[in-house]
């Protein structure tokens, strides 16, 4: 896996948000050497695949093969993160899908909500507007895409990870013949500023008339994934809405009935994060699945978690981590996102140790610091008619179709 730090939706232009999407969707479309069917057939020769994904603070390429490719894989590896061609025809298809795309989860209220909480919490930031409109996808070209690449796609800012039946001496060797003549051109990108606090909480209603549900999400300013406080913040997380067993999925789900499904949690990225909870929810339940959420923000802020309520989540998080764990590729993509947000490599194994010390006072302190209900933004995706009244107790709301 090859992690570029500074490439993702970060980078992006406020002309052009989502734009790494693209970016990342055409890395295998084409090379100096290839048209994209032949970097298909290259891979499967192989037995494996190579392609890139965004995240907000960078995009990962990755490629797999068996172990006796493990050279030819890492040369297709730098081909197309190297020298991707971009052609005009794969360009104006990954444009055309992309369209069709965003006018499909345009039409989802969880689309509309996830965006809405996001722009919210964020404000004018970067990590606000990782979504793509549809003058941003129209208006991007062949000619940025190349551009853009060269910005920043760059060695400086890049973390090779190898992993398999592979010896540390072969795995400099493959990395040498792919990687070592790659020389960093120009200024490297400015790293992402910290998000500023938003003035006020917002309160927002997204108008989808003649809904029979509604689609909440409350949100606030969080944390950078390396934040001293991220660890008691990411168990404090799993306590409150990170798994079925969860308290606001117990509570909305298990003993209201309001809803098939809740969460609340932490997002982290490299300069800052975001506190997000959500749920979809009857209309006649909206304000008071609402004023739920609240009170498990302020419980979770003001009350010691029971001894076996935090061994029971201990338990959770580190089973799930090692499971998640355990296959190679999982163990580079682990690592190669750590280093994308900031965290040491030594993080792979320091996570679930550092987990088991969390105390009850931590959680609490973290909580009602980061899930103070007075911090939280509203965003419901509804019928005006059916919920307006509900939420007047939490604040006049700004009703908007978009």
């Amino acid at each position: 896996m090859l992690a570029v730090r500074g490439a993702g939706f970060a980078a992006d232009d406020s002309a052009h948000p989502g734009f790494a999407n693209l970016l990342a969707g055409m890395i295998n479309e084409g090379s100096a050497k290839r048209d994209s069917r032949a970097i298909a057939e290259a891979a499967r020769g192989m037995g494996g695949s190579v392609a890139a994904g965004p995240a907000s603070d960078g995009i990962v390429v990755q490629a797999n093969a068996l172990a006796s490719q493990a050279g030819p894989m890492m040369a297709l590896l730098a081909e197309v993160a190297r020298t991707p061609s971009f052609p005009e025809k794969e360009v104006e298809l990954t444009k055309a899908n992309a369209l069709q795309q965003l006018r499909a989860a345009e039409a989802t209220p969880r689309f509309r909500a996830e965006r809405a909480i996001s722009q919210a919490v964020y404000g004018q930031h970067p990590y606000g507007h990782t979504q793509p409109t549809a003058e941003a996808i129209t208006s991007t070209t062949r000619e940025m895409m190349v551009t853009e690449h060269a910005k920043r796609f760059r060695p400086d800012r890049a973390l090779l990870v190898i992993t398999g039946r592979i010896s540390e001496a072969e795995a400099m060797k493959l990395a040498q013949a792919a990687f070592g003549d790659w020389k960093a051109e120009g200024a490297a990108l400015a790293d992402v500023a910290a998000p500023s606090q938003p003035a006020r909480p917002a309160r927002i209603l997204l108008s989808r008339a003649g809904s029979v549900q509604s689609t909440i999400r409350v949100g606030g300013p969080g944390i950078a994934a390396s934040a001293d406080e991220q660890v008691p913040l990411r168990l404090a997380s799993t306590i409150l809405g990170g798994g079925f067993s969860s308290r606001v999925n117990i509570n909305l789900r298990e003993q209201k009935g309001y809803t098939y499904g809740a969460s609340a949690g932490a997002r982290m990225n490299r300069a800052g994060g975001a506190i997000v909870g959500g749920a979809d929810v009857r209309n006649e339940v909206t304000g008071a699945a609402l004023l739920e959420y609240l009170n498990e923000y302020k419980r979770i802020g003001s009350e010691m978690v029971p001894a076996d309520e935090m061994t029971m989540n201990k338990r959770y998080v580190a089973g799930g981590y090692l499971i998640s764990n355990q296959l190679q590729g999982a163990v580079a993509g682990t690592l190669a996102q750590n280093w994308l947000v900031g965290l040491p490599a030594e993080f792979l194994g320091q996570y679930v140790p550092r987990i088991q010390k969390v105390s009850p006072q931590q959680v609490r302190d973290v909580s009602k610091k980061y899930f103070a209900p007075e911090s939280q933004s509203i965003v419901v995706v509804g019928d005006p008619q059916a919920v307006s009244a509900q939420l007047k107790q939490f604040g006049e709301f700004t009703v908007t179709e978009k």
